[in-house]
């Protein structure tokens, strides 16, 4: 996924939630958690660069792990970003019970707002 310019953040954003929505419809609850990360992967990458943090690159994976090691992110940011770094057991399951498609929603929310 190439970098993304501030101003279509939010296109690309809400790209990845609809096509979790539509996986989800759709039975396919593996590919909701996957657009559910790189949604997640797109927002931190928002926060960084508002934030003037170097951007790890185009892996969510990356730019989630960088975004749990920063001083300045509360505990429960690094806690809900975690989960998106969960791998699937071997029935393709998250080993807790969370939504990440809900999750990447709220996490939008506390770290961009209604100001992106």
């Amino acid at each position: 996924m190439p970098v993304i310019a501030t101003s279509g953040w939010k296109t690309e954003f809400q790209k990845e939630l609809d096509q979790a929505d539509r996986a989800r419809a759709g039975g396919n609850e593996g590919m909701a958690r996957v657009c559910a990360r790189r949604a997640a992967g797109i927002v931190i990458s928002e926060y960084l660069q508002r934030r003037g943090y170097p951007n790890p690159g185009p892996s969510a994976y990356d730019r989630l792990t960088l975004f749990n090691t920063l001083p300045d992110v509360a505990d429960q940011l690094k806690e809900i970003a975690n989960h998106f770094l969960l791998k699937v057991t071997i029935d393709h399951d998250l080993p807790i019970k969370v939504d990440l498609v809900s999750e990447v929603r709220w996490l939008a929310g506390q770290l961009i707002g209604d100001s992106g």
